[in-house]
């Protein structure tokens, strides 16, 4: 199974989101989604599982919860903005979300792959839509097969 991970896009889709995103059977939206017109584009190219973030009104919290928790592919997947953490960092989130195999969270802008513990793979895709800090737009990429390790990687859309 091959995921589209993303966040922060707030109200913004790059084009090249669509390139990337090409050939993924499930998009992964960190939050600070923008507006619905944002989900209902991901939507064309695969199923969304999507959370809210601190700037996103009433029209995607309605639509969203704020912590997603699924399985794909025998994983066990939780996707959060991490606002209520203050500043999210992987140790913090796999304390939180212990039963997790991957957590995608967003909130920083800032892309990050990292292990922790051995085991759980934690993925902030940077933003999207707005980015900070002289960071470039961000997406990631994440391949899960069954019974082997995620493998993932930070996609640059510049």
């Amino acid at each position: 199974m091959r995921l589209g991970v993303i966040s922060d896009t707030h109200g913004h889709l790059p084009l090249a989101v669509f390139d990337v995103f090409r050939q993924v059977d499930h998009i992964l939206h960190g939050g600070d989604v923008g507006n619905a017109d944002v989900l209902i584009e991901l939507e064309a190219l695969a199923p969304v599982t999507a959370v809210y973030g601190n700037m996103d009104g009433f029209d995607i919290r309605d639509r969203c919860l704020q912590v997603a928790k699924l399985e794909l592919d025998g994983m066990y997947v939780t996707v959060t903005h991490g606002d209520q953490f203050g500043t999210p960092v992987p140790l913090i989130l796999h304390a939180s979300f212990p039963e997790a195999d991957i957590i995608v969270f967003g909130h920083t802008h800032h892309p990050l792959l990292e292990l922790v513990d051995k085991t759980v793979t934690v993925m902030n895709p940077g933003s999207a839509g707005a980015p900070r800090g002289g960071t470039p737009a961000s997406v990631g990429i994440m391949e899960l097969e069954p019974g082997l390790p995620p493998r993932a990687r930070l996609v640059p859309l510049e």
